[in-house]
């Protein structure tokens, strides 16, 4: 199994904690695809919604980048 990062270990493991009927594999992506449903509502991309002000632009997009480095170590993209 691979190692995550403590931000994608602390999902896996909140997850886990309900049973699941998936394999590993289809249960990370699940994971992924549910983080970037909710990145999308919490922190749009500037591309589809465009801010005014530019600290809270800089900080919704920070966090953003954040959740979905979440959802891409956990599908496998990241190195």
């Amino acid at each position: 199994m691979a190692e995550f990062s403590p931000a994608a270990q602390a999902v896996l493991d909140a997850v886990r904690v309900v049973p699941i009927l998936l394999n590993d594999q289809q249960e990370r992506i699940a994971i992924a695809a549910a983080l970037r449903a909710a990145v999308d509502q919490v922190a749009p991309s500037d591309l589809d919604e465009p801010r005014n002000c530019l600290p809270m632009a800089m900080e919704c997009q920070r966090i953003r980048k954040e959740l979905l480095t979440i959802a891409d170590e956990l599908e496998g993209l990241c190195d």
